[in-house]
């Protein structure tokens, strides 16, 4: 937390209308989870090595292409399917974005991570580090290129206890929707358990007269309720 403390923050709108606060990550967390990132990798290096010795000039060859496979699209694949999380970048709570907030997309994975060999010149991420240090949301060279940045995740929205074990069932709208106002809540629904629990709320307020029964504090569980019973949970 002291880390993030002095990292800066920038906001941005999303479709829906909301200010959203996106906090970039600096040079020392990210370098802690390229550490985790490079042992990990280091591992399977060393087990493809020692798997595939007996196969001779064959089997080095075979583990000099796996080791390439590895070192290049490790990190795009877990940025693409594991929520913009490395298993490094994960242990710190760090994920990579685009730099409006939305998920990373696969073009932009691939250049950030094809420009890292730019970024590691002149020796352990030279330019990489400087140019991190030069703009206010620490973005590296490849970042700058693909429009990407790293951010600290947002604790995700714990569930009312008292929701999830006693009052917690699909219930129908009550009044009529069409059905991009079907699809809204459905989006919603899908995407409040990647939001802290504030701005859930926040987002939920926006439904107006449709959460207008909800208790303070209870409108996201709401919205989760009428989004079962969309989804077809009745």
């Amino acid at each position: 937390m002291k880390i993030k403390s002095l990292d800066t923050i920038y906001r941005v709108n999303t479709p829906e209308g909301i200010h959203l606060t996106l906090s970039p990550a600096g040079p020392m967390p990210r370098m802690l989870a390229w550490l985790i990132d490079v042992l990990i990798r280091f591992i399977i290096y060393t087990i493809t090595f020692i798997a595939l010795a007996f196969l001779g000039a064959s089997g080095m060859g075979l583990a000099s292409i796996i080791t390439f496979l590895v070192e290049w699209f490790y990190p795009v694949y877990f940025e693409l399917f594991q929520k913009g999380q490395t298993p490094g970048k994960k242990s710190l709570n760090l994920y990579v974005a685009q730099d409006n907030g939305c998920p990373v997309t696969p073009s932009a994975s691939m250049i950030r991570n094809l420009l890292r060999f730019v970024d590691f010149l002149p020796l352990f991420y030279g330019f990489g580090l400087a140019s991190m240090l030069m703009n206010k949301r620490f973005q590296r060279l490849g970042d700058l290129v693909a429009g990407t940045v790293v951010l600290y995740k947002e604790e995700p929205l714990k569930q009312n206890l008292i929701d999830t074990q006693t009052n917690y069932s699909p219930i129908p709208p009550p009044i009529r929707l069409q059905i991009e106002e079907q699809q809204t809540i459905l989006q919603f629904h899908q995407r409040e358990q990647g939001l802290s629990q504030a701005r859930a709320e926040e987002l939920a307020s926006l439904s107006g007269l449709l959460v207008k029964d909800a208790k303070e504090g209870q409108k996201t569980a709401y919205l989760k309720r009428l989004g079962d019973w969309i989804a077809g949970k009745q």
